[in-house]
């Protein structure tokens, strides 16, 4: 998907907004480490897909619940940061390239081990 220089400019302030909000609010020791791995706002800016890697011994689902739930308050806190004329609507999901790459890692290990 190829993003134009605004929606690449607005995804990277919601991402720097939300990444302060979490360390601030949301982060805790009993959630793990929350990291944005990037923002895709769609081309009308209306909608932001929020990638999320999670790192530690945590309820992931349970976690990404309660970004729902907080949601609004996200919403409310980027239109403080970030000046739109529209406000995004939200999508988190968990972003699926580490274990992408994990699996890819693995796959050259056993190359690697078969040649020798």
């Amino acid at each position: 998907m190829d993003f134009s220089r605004r929606q690449k400019k607005v995804g990277s302030m919601i991402k720097e907004s939300l990444g302060r909000v979490f360390v601030e609010e949301i982060q805790n020791s009993s959630s793990g480490i929350i990291t944005i791995t990037r923002v895709e706002v769609t081309g009308d800016l209306k909608t932001a897909h929020v990638y999320l890697s999670i790192f530690g011994e945590v309820n992931k689902e349970a976690l990404l619940e309660l970004l729902e739930k907080r949601k609004g308050y996200l919403r409310k806190y980027i239109a403080s940061e970030v000046k739109l004329k529209y406000n995004p609507a939200l999508i988190f999901s968990l972003d699926p390239s580490p274990e992408y790459e994990t699996r890819i890692d693995r796959l050259i290990e056993q190359l690697k081990k078969d040649e020798k």
